[in-house]
């Protein structure tokens, strides 16, 4: 095999290939051991027909796609390795020659990872930041608290609905007299004065009892996101069904009894405002973290190809639509609720998809300049963190199978992490 290597553009390199003739027999014999089956030549079992036969009957030409692909597979992963080389999507493949007894000759065009010009990212001064503790954020968490203790009871039929109630309804929406999608419900759940609903849907609600029929007049917004309903006026037929009031307990030292293993309020408190400042620390060590490799990055010079941008966006997508599964959703919803379509959430995701590409590429370096390397000690330290996640039981054991599975994704998290350590370390704290 003959290879000739240029770099026809920034971040691509083109591989002129040359297979000598008797090398490309063997895949064209290859591709015939497959096909031969497919041939029913007169006087041979199916599959039995010589190679000499089927070309006479059919042509070489038959046997041409296999084998082209076959060669390619064989050659192109070697000559990507013996020359260095980085890829970062499929070559571009030309054939330039294909003919029976003679050399078979093709092109390969590929982008490669980029040249990283590092800046300066030891001793990069990064601002840290500080969460303190707000009685607010004790008084929230206190709600949510009651919000999850509070007691559901059913208010008597001759009760009318106030705000804070929550009512059972069924419900149809009609613009211009005729239903739309998505406005119609079945025994749904809502609470009065939530805002849950559009307008001032909830309020028209007060003061009907159960068995009602309630006529509620609205007006979407005219961003509302459906294009067919915004700035429109609709009308939902509403019946009640049920009405329910919800029983928030008192905050006192026997709430704290209830929902706690603390015997005063003041104790629930004081726990809380723990676990939020241990949160707040956490948040803030990620922060100064995140805004340190910031820094590197920005100070670092990377011509970025295009694909690679595409190529992430890709991810970030499926990103979006696995998260969005888990919700019951999917990406052509997404689009219809948000008024929006793939063109629009890709330009969106573009500038950090590229800033996602950068740091990458910047860890990379300061990996490969700093020497960062990841021990056999650190991989199985950093398998056991996942196997926890996955069991309690044979945690060496799934460790292991973690390792062996994922060993180059683990690697990449090790080196990572080595890496921000690194700059953390040679940081400076600014106020």
């Amino acid at each position: 095999m003959n290879v000739n290597v240029e770099k026809s553009e920034k971040n691509i390199v083109k591989f002129d290939i040359t297979v000598e003739a008797e090398k490309f027999k063997e895949f064209v014999m290859k591709a015939y051991n497959k096909n031969r089956g497919k041939y029913n030549i007169p006087g041979f079992r199916k599959g039995k027909a010589p190679f000499q036969i089927i070309k006479q009957y059919y042509g070489i030409g038959v046997f041409y796609e296999d084998a082209v692909n076959y060669c390619i597979d064989a050659t192109y992963p070697k000559v990507v390795e013996e020359n260095n080389i980085d890829p970062v999507a499929y070559p571009e493949i030309d054939i330039v020659t294909l003919e029976e007894e003679k050399d078979f000759v093709y092109t390969a065009k590929v982008t490669v990872k980029p040249e990283v010009e590092l800046g300066e990212y030891k001793g990069v001064e990064v601002k840290k930041v500080d969460h303190e503790v707000k009685d607010e954020d004790i008084q929230n968490e206190l709600k949510k608290m009651q919000e999850k203790n509070a007691r559901i009871e059913t208010k008597e039929d001759n009760e009318a609905i106030e705000k804070g109630n929550l009512a059972v309804i069924d419900f149809k929406g009609y613009v211009e007299d005729k239903a739309f999608e998505g406005g119609e419900g079945t025994d749904f759940s809502l609470e009065i004065g939530s805002g849950t609903f559009i307008d001032n849907f909830e309020e028209q609600l007060i003061g009907a009892k159960k068995g009602d029929h309630v006529t509620v007049n609205v007006t979407f917004p005219e961003e509302y996101g459906k294009e067919e309903l915004n700035g429109k006026q609709a009308r939902f037929e509403v019946d009640i069904k049920e009405i329910k009031i919800k029983e928030i307990p008192a905050l006192d030292d026997e709430f704290a009894k209830e929902i706690s293993e603390f015997d005063t309020l003041e104790e629930v408190k004081a726990d809380i405002k723990k676990k939020i400042e241990e949160a707040n620390a956490e948040r803030a060590k990620t922060e100064f973290e995140d805004s340190v490799v910031d820094a590197a990055t920005e100070n670092a010079k990377i011509d970025i190809p295009e694909v690679m941008i595409k190529n992430e966006t890709d991810s970030m997508l499926k990103e979006l639509e696995s998260r969005l599964k888990y919700q019951g959703l999917d990406l052509n919803s997404y689009y219809q609720f948000t008024n929006s379509s793939e063109e629009k959430v890709r330009d969106y995701m573009r500038e950090t998809a590229e800033k996602r590409v950068k740091t990458k590429l910047v860890i990379e370096k300061i990996a490969e300049v700093e020497e960062v390397k990841a021990t056999e000690e650190e991989l199985k330290e950093k398998a056991m963190e996942y196997a926890k996640q996955y069991t309690d039981k044979d945690l060496d054991k799934m460790a292991e199978l973690i390792l062996q599975a994922q060993k180059p994704m683990i690697e990449n998290d090790v080196v990572n992490s080595k890496v921000i350590d690194l700059l953390v370390k040679n940081s400076k704290v600014v106020a």
